[in-house]
């Protein structure tokens, strides 16, 4: 997907669509964890949607959950769904971060012929 090391660089414009590209594929994990979240919280712990969004939403933000769980099950969606908006928050920052992080790198190793 990334340009090789001894290649040029990609255009400014090519570095903006693949920005784009990543921030939507994130935006994506995030949009169907939420929706993952809300289906738990709807199910489990038998709460409204808007209350569903909310615990799911600071889950996922990392801020923990408004209302705490009544049920057994409740209680153990709750822990799993929080143990998986942890790997979630960081695979999105991976995500996010790929292509700045390999351009400046791109960058520091490329040399171009005029510089030899």
């Amino acid at each position: 997907m990334y340009e090789h090391r001894g290649t040029r660089p990609i255009s400014s414009g090519r570095f903006v669509r693949r920005i784009a590209l990543h921030f939507g594929v994130s935006s994506g994990l995030i949009a169907i964890s939420l929706a993952i979240g809300m289906g738990g919280y709807t199910y489990f712990e038998k709460l409204e949607w808007r209350d569903a969004f909310l615990n799911a939403s600071m889950l996922l933000g990392g801020m923990g959950p408004v209302d705490a769980p009544k049920t057994g099950d409740g209680k153990l969606f709750e822990g799993l769904y929080a143990l998986y908006c942890g790997l979630v928050l960081i695979i999105a920052i991976g995500i996010l971060g790929a292509p700045m992080l390999h351009r400046l790198m791109h960058r520091f190793h490329w040399s171009s012929k005029a510089d030899d």
